[in-house]
This record gives structure tokens, C-alpha cells and sequence, in this order.
């Protein structure tokens, strides 16, 4: 029983000074408080645990999400919900443990405070909801970039998202109306195109057919309007269907037809 008991023991001391390293991490012995450089990937790590401890840091893409106001150039206060992805480089991550330790979130949380009250100042609050928004975006990451330079070395930032702006109600309203404006303009120029179209149509009909009207005219003769007089009536005569025919009494001519 006694040799049971400390086999036991023996077995949970062994299992307590383990860390399992899964994929996704990364592991960091930390001896009397010193960082080693040597970066653990997956596996298991044996370590004395009066004396070390072995943090373990994710290395996978990562993402913050702050819902904050930023200030826009004319002094408005645009509600946003943004989106911070980073991930840690692995051979870097004791640099990071050492010059920012286990709270970096917090780190970045208030470089990106900072760069993007800096950044959005510049801008218009209507541009954070136009075409422009990448533009912002893109520079509140070289903000970001460069502030964290002089922090630590080892955070990759790999987009900095605005996924949704709220702006004021005023200037939203302001903007829906101009918006309704520019659409009611383009609906009216078309109405306007289509119109002059029509109209156009409309000329080339009448010209068409006064065209047609007078060169029909000058084409019609008296030996023409004798010729056409004649084969109607043969067409008359050859018909099966009763009919009254009346003439001047000399020629098969339409009466008057001298006129």
C-alpha cells in the first residue's frame, strides 16, 4: 500500500510539471521570472514548477472587437464597431512576453484608440460611410504599425475592419436626402431623354410620310390615274360579287377623273 501511495504521488508530481503544447500555440518556459528564448511548438514540456512556468500563447489570427465613437473632421462623433486582427510571430512571442507581457490585447486596444482618433480626425463623417472607409482603414493599420513598432517587436496587424458606422441623425437624414435628390434628378433626365426621343421619333414619321406624300403626287399623271383606273376595273369585272359600276359613258375612266 505505502509503495502504491508514493507511486502515486510520484505519477501526479510527474503530470504537474507538464504543459502540452497544442497546435495553434506556442509555448515559453519562464525560469525565476526570466523569459527563454526558445519558443516550444507542439509536444510536451517538462519543467520544475517551484521554479518555472511555461505560458502559453496562441499564434493563430486573433481578433478584438471595440465599439467605440471616433471623431470626424467637422467635430461629429461617429458610433463604430470595429474589428482588430493580429496574430503573434512565433519566434517573437518573447519579446512580446517580455516588453508587454500576457495583457498586449490591452496594448493594442490603446495604440488603436490613439491611432484612430488621429486618423479619423482628418477625414469627414460621411466618408466613413462612403467609398472611403478602406482608405481610413488602411491608414489607421500604418498608424498602428508604427506605434507598435516602438512598443515590441512580434505583433502582426493584418486589418483593421470598420464593420459597421452609425453617423448622427442629422447627417444621416442629410445624406438620404441628397442621396432621394440625385436619384429624382437622373429619374427626370430620363423622363426628359425619353421625351425628346419620342418627339424625335414623331418628326421622322411626319417627314417620312410627307416625303412619301409628294413623290406619290408628282408621280401620278393622267396616263398613270387611266392605267390604275383601268385595272380596277378589271379587277371589278372579274369579281363574283355583284356590283354597280358608273361611268361618263365614253371610257371605263372614274368620273371627274379629268379633274
Amino acid at each position: 500500500m505505502k509503495n502504491n501511495f508514493f507511486l502515486l504521488t510520484g505519477v501526479l508530481i510527474l503530470f504537474s510539471n507538464c504543459a502540452v503544447i497544442r497546435p495553434g500555440e506556442a509555448g515559453v518556459k519562464q525560469t525565476l521570472g526570466k523569459f527563454s528564448d526558445k519558443v516550444i511548438t507542439q509536444g510536451t514540456v517538462v519543467y520544475n514548477p517551484f521554479i518555472s512556468k511555461v505560458l502559453k500563447e496562441s499564434t493563430q489570427t486573433n481578433n478584438i472587437n471595440l465599439v467605440m465613437s471616433l471623431p470626424s473632421k467637422e467635430g461629429l462623433s461617429v458610433d463604430a464597431e470595429i474589428s482588430i486582427l493580429y496574430r503573434l510571430e512565433q519566434n517573437k512571442i518573447p519579446s512580446v512576453l517580455r516588453n508587454l507581457g500576457q495583457d498586449y490585447e490591452d496594448i493594442i486596444t490603446s495604440v488603436f484608440r490613439s491611432a484612430s482618433s488621429d486618423v479619423c480626425a482628418k477625414f469627414f463623417a460621411k466618408d466613413m460611410h462612403s467609398g472611403m472607409r478602406a482608405d481610413i482603414e488602411r491608414e489607421i493599420k500604418l498608424k498602428m504599425d508604427e506605434n507598435l513598432e516602438k512598443q515590441a517587436d512580434g505583433i502582426e496587424l493584418i486589418s483593421v475592419l470598420m464593420k459597421r458606422i452609425r453617423l448622427p441623425l442629422g447627417l444621416s437624414n442629410s445624406i438620404e436626402q441628397r442621396l432621394q435628390a440625385e436619384q429624382d434628378a437622373m429619374r427626370m433626365e430620363f423622363v426628359i431623354q425619353q421625351a425628346k426621343l419620342e418627339a424625335e421619333r414623331k418628326i421622322i414619321d411626319a417627314e417620312g410620310e410627307r416625303d412619301a406624300q409628294i413623290i406619290l403626287a408628282t408621280g401620278l399623271t393622267p396616263d398613270i390615274i387611266k392605267i390604275k383606273s383601268i385595272d380596277a376595273f378589271n379587277k371589278l369585272s372579274i369579281s363574283p360579287n355583284s356590283k354597280i359600276i358608273i361611268t361618263d359613258g365614253k371610257t371605263p375612266m372614274l368620273i371627274n377623273a379629268n379633274e
